[in-house]
């Protein structure tokens, strides 16, 4: 056998017992075949989790702190809320994905009058957020269960407007290409308002990060990158704010954000309209888009 293989296997061999560890650790309270993927909700650490396969322990996509479920566990929550500098005062907003409904939950908590439309695809999600996950909207918040482009270019159709409109819709690969076009990001632009805010969660490391980059351009043209594991765009229907204009805005909602952790500071710092892509990077459309084989392990 040649050394490189006898390495291979062994950083394979390795991996799968350290996948075998993670999931020894985690105290499994409920596990189901859904329509469209193997969910799995488990606590560890004092945190709760869910996660669309039970053999990759690292794919969690909602987790909240047991003991003080209103902070915020992970860093891109936080940044999608940084959508707020943006619009600090949203009075209606959609969001695209629920998972175990953290975003939603605290946009409720800091707005408690919010509108919001909130879209999910999958059922067992949304039973799961709801048993699990304490997840209980209340009457001004409206739980679909739908494809979320399918919502979107029905809402165009019926002249619905949004303030703020959240993208966080991931299968087992990473978002659904259908809604990576730049066909579907014009649709989502007609449902916002003239002042609207977009925020959408994307990784840093996908490989097609360039593609989506030159889509969002296309549709909104410049835009806010904030970089971490994963890359949150912001952008705005009028232009993009100035960084006094965040800051001042950042201010007036502190309090409110405090309880879920937010340090404005940090968050402020990750601001950038940098292009790190290249300028020819292919838009991605109904005819292009090939990001799941791209971002497919």
């Amino acid at each position: 056998m040649r050394l490189d293989v006898r390495i291979i296997l062994a950083h394979v061999a390795l991996a799968l017992c350290l996948r075998g560890e993670d999931a020894a650790s985690e105290t499994v309270i409920h596990s189901e075949r859904s329509l469209y993927r193997n969910i799995t909700v488990y606590e560890e650490n004092g945190e709760r989790c869910m996660k669309f396969s039970r053999l990759y322990a690292g794919n969690r996509q909602s987790c909240v702190l047991l003991r003080d479920p209103a902070r915020l566990i992970f860093a891109y929550t936080k940044m999608m809320l940084a959508s707020l500098y943006l619009a600090p005062r949203p009075t209606k907003v959609l969001i695209l994905g629920l998972g175990g409904g953290t975003l939603p939950a605290a946009l409720i908590r800091i707005f408690p009058d919010i509108e919001m439309d909130v879209v999910e695809v999958d059922a067992a999600v949304i039973r799961m957020a709801r048993q699990y996950f304490d997840f209980h909207p209340g009457a001004r918040v409206r739980v679909h269960e739908q494809d979320g482009r399918v919502f979107v270019k029905r809402a165009g159709r019926t002249g619905a407007k949004y303030d703020l409109v959240m993208l966080d819709a991931f299968d087992l690969d990473y978002i659904p290409e259908h809604m990576l076009t730049r066909e579907f990001l014009q649709e989502v632009r007609e449902v916002l308002t003239p002042t609207g805010v977009l925020a959408a969660n994307t990784f840093s490391s996908s490989r097609s990060y360039a593609h989506e980059s030159a889509t969002y351009t296309s549709v909104f043209g410049e835009f806010y990158n904030l970089k971490r594991t994963n890359r949150i765009i912001l952008a705005k229907m009028d232009g993009l704010p100035s960084s006094e204009v965040l800051a001042k805005n950042a201010k007036s909602i502190e309090d409110k954000l405090k309880p879920a952790g937010v340090d404005s500071g940090w968050l402020l710092s990750l601001f950038s309209t940098m292009r790190d892509w290249p300028k020819d990077a292919r838009v991605l459309t109904e005819q292009y888009s090939p990001s799941n084989l791209l971002n497919r392990q």
